[in-house]
């Protein structure tokens, strides 16, 4: 089945993590044997000849680059204008893998349509070019909202204002408080350009905030519910239902500790706490309940997003076992239609929407 995958980090394990991911996801992992400089080494799940092993011919793929403030002890860069050429460096392995023959962007309706037909013509897809959707994690890196513009130019078409803590725009995971003054200008340009805005990550009131301040489309590409990981990277039932009002589409995700409870990073066991890819239903389902319908909801899977094995699904081997969702939504008695919609479906029918 084909297969939409709306969030993965393609671009900064590429450059950050140094990854060749025209290689197989086992030659990935054995060129990292014996490195420590970061948890996940040789314990990776994505490449490219994988997301084509799984039929996943289209993908959301970001840039990330955080701008932090002297106070803030996470990672990331000491202005935006570094911020910015990082992303910069992620923009160009995406060139080079389109020049290779290996990625194409998809930035409008006949891009869309012309690579779906191509993955659906009935050929072995060994060869397809993978269609990737360029959205940017984390709004620190536009130095100013004109950038925006430039961004848009070069194929940018959905954006989340914030990512892990305090942003220049609009607070983040583990942050409190609204979006800037300089945020509800950058959602008014946004709006403008018509880039999808991405719900992700944002603290519980930069998110309503930027609900009342943004009348473009919305989705959440990776994100799982509060109701059964109490933390505030996940959404409460009332934001579930305010996105679902606005017609989104919200991505299941695979990374651990936003799957189960009490998740220790570095210490617990994906075996032992029982975190499978069926949990990931289990938050889709939940979402499926408030909407009253299944079209609400895709995967997101955030594989790789500075986390591997160690951190992801134990029945999860490479990102080509995605296709095992169908088989678990069919056996939860979802019909047809429904996983259609869940693998690629939904999706679709958004991005549709959303570039008519």
């Amino acid at each position: 089945m084909f297969i939409v995958d709306a969030h993965l980090d393609l671009s900064m394990n590429a450059m950050e993590w140094n990854r060749n991911l025209r290689l197989p996801v086992n030659d990935i992992r054995a060129r990292e044997q014996g490195l420590t400089d970061k948890p996940d080494r040789g314990k990776g799940v994505v490449a490219l000849p994988e997301l084509r092993k799984g039929n996943i011919g289209l993908v959301v793929a970001t840039q990330i680059a955080r701008f932090v403030a002297p106070d803030n002890p996470l990672p990331g860069w000491f202005s935006p204008e570094q911020a910015w050429a990082q992303t910069q460096g992620q923009l160009a392995w995406y060139q080079a893998m389109e020049e290779a023959g290996e990625m194409v962007a998809i930035t409008d309706l006949p891009s869309l349509e012309r690579h779906l037909a191509l993955w659906n013509n009935g050929k072995p897809n060994t060869q397809k070019p993978i269609g990737y959707i360029l959205s940017l994690e984390g709004a620190d890196s536009i130095v100013d909202t004109y950038y925006l513009q430039w961004a848009y130019e070069y194929g940018l078409r959905a954006l989340g204002p914030a990512h892990y803590g305090p942003g220049r725009y609009a607070q983040g995971t583990d942050a409190t408080g609204p979006m800037t003054k300089e945020g509800h200008a950058l959602l008014k340009e946004m709006e403008r350009l018509n880039i999808i805005l991405d719900a992700t990550h944002l603290s519980d009131e930069s998110f309503w905030d930027a609900l009342d301040h943004f009348n473009g489309h919305v989705w959440a590409s990776h994100n799982n519910c509060r109701a059964l990981v109490n933390h505030n990277r996940q959404f409460s039932d009332d934001q579930i239902k305010a996105l679902v009002e606005r017609g989104a589409v919200i991505g299941g995700a695979l990374d651990a500790w936003m799957m189960v409870p009490n998740w220790q990073r570095g210490v617990s066991d994906p075996k032992e706490m029982q975190c499978s890819v069926e949990v990931m239903i289990d938050h889709m389902d939940h979402i499926c309940q408030i909407a009253g319908n299944a079209l609400h909801i895709g995967i997101g899977s955030d594989l790789d997003g500075a986390f591997g094995k160690e951190q992801c699904p134990y029945d999860l081997e490479t990102i080509a076992d995605l296709q095992s969702v169908a088989s678990l939504l069919e056996k939860r008695g979802y019909s047809a239609t429904d996983i259609d919609n869940v693998m690629h479906g939904n999706w679709l029918r958004f991005l549709r929407n959303a570039w008519k």
